[in-house]
């Protein structure tokens, strides 16, 4: 017997929830008797797998997005495969459906689509349907990390100073949201929840929370340091906005891309994004002579520097040589 609220007190809606309660009910039990029966279907799988996804209370709600947009990215160019029963997902399917998807995908877009289908068939086989994964030969592409091609500190004052005086909406914000990304090496979505509270101009840093929903990448709140230039951007926000109380958000807008894209075009530079930005904070840091994984805590890494040194190692090399330029043995002239 299954005991469940159908939270109304109206027959008529009852009646319709009773339907599709005693609908889910029964295709619960087949797939269950299926089961037991050493019988999966990948829907089946499936199933077991976006229900697991979405009682996970460790993954935040665009990493559970994105994992559904990998399943529908894997059913529409695998179409028959929702069907299939999972005895029948041979090795040499999985290998002849990665290497037409593969054809017209990023590297990061098909390992982690590769990922979810392995996920999946794991549960296949963690059920008895069958023995083995024949995703688990899969080939990842190898993801190569080239150094972004960012503005110099010349054309980085004619960017901003473009935006200021395109005359659209929100110009001056826009401009401001540039300098703030640029000068903090926030992400989009953390420079777009900083409050006043947050901005500690007497100690110099600025608290990074997220929010609710989005949080930081690693869901964890850190400190980053005001360069000086942050430090004036601050002061003259400040002064500009007296009546600014503690909760109110530092930014009046949370994005420019299309500005951006404009300002970029007038100057005949390549175009810039809001995470352009974030590389160039860390570019400078790196060539001032900050250390990778000093910068990496600051940008809000969590694997001791590892990536920032594969993305910015070039400039610590450059950096290398040019410090080696002063070692010398001679006396002074």
């Amino acid at each position: 017997m299954i005991l469940k609220s159908l939270k109304t007190n109206r027959v008529s809606v009852a009646k319709l929830r009773l339907a599709d309660l005693e609908k889910e009910e029964r295709q619960k039990a087949e797939s269950q008797t299926s089961v037991a029966n050493g019988k999966m279907t990948f829907k089946e799988a499936l199933a077991i797998f976006r229900k697991r996804l979405k009682g996970d209370i460790n993954l935040k709600r665009r990493s559970k997005d994105y994992r559904e947009e990998r399943i529908v990215a894997l059913l529409k160019s695998w179409p028959a495969l929702e069907t299939k029963d999972a005895r029948q997902i041979n090795r040499h399917d999985c290998q002849e459906w990665a290497r037409e998807f593969g054809q017209n995908c990023s590297p990061i877009a098909f390992n982690n689509t590769i990922g979810t289908l392995r996920m999946i068939l794991d549960i296949c086989v963690d059920a008895g349907a069958r023995y083995d994964n024949p995703a688990r030969g899969l080939k990842r592409k190898r993801v190569l990390l080239r150094p972004p091609e960012l503005p110099s500190q010349e054309n980085f004052g004619k960017f901003v100073t473009e935006i200021e005086n395109s005359g659209r909406c929100s110009c001056y914000q826009a401009a401001d949201l540039v300098r703030f990304l640029a000068f903090g090496g926030l992400r989009k979505s953390e420079a777009a929840n900083v409050t006043w509270a947050d901005c500690n101009l007497e100690k110099g840093t600025i608290t990074v929370r997220g929010d609710s929903v989005t949080g930081t990448k690693n869901s964890e709140i850190r400190k980053v340091p005001m360069i000086p230039e942050m430090r004036l951007l601050l002061s003259r926000l400040k002064a500009e906005n007296v009546e600014a109380q503690p909760t109110d958000l530092v930014m009046k807008v949370k994005e420019c891309q299309i500005t951006m894209n404009r300002a970029a075009g007038s100057l005949g530079i390549p175009r810039i994004t809001h995470h352009d930005l974030r590389h160039l904070f860390a570019t400078k840091c790196i060539e001032s002579g900050v250390d990778i994984p000093t910068v990496s805590r600051w940008l809000g890494h969590k694997d001791g520097g590892a990536l920032a040194m594969k993305v910015y190692g070039h400039l610590r090399d450059q950096h290398s040589v040019e410090m080696a330029q002063r070692v010398t043995f001679s006396a002074p002239g």
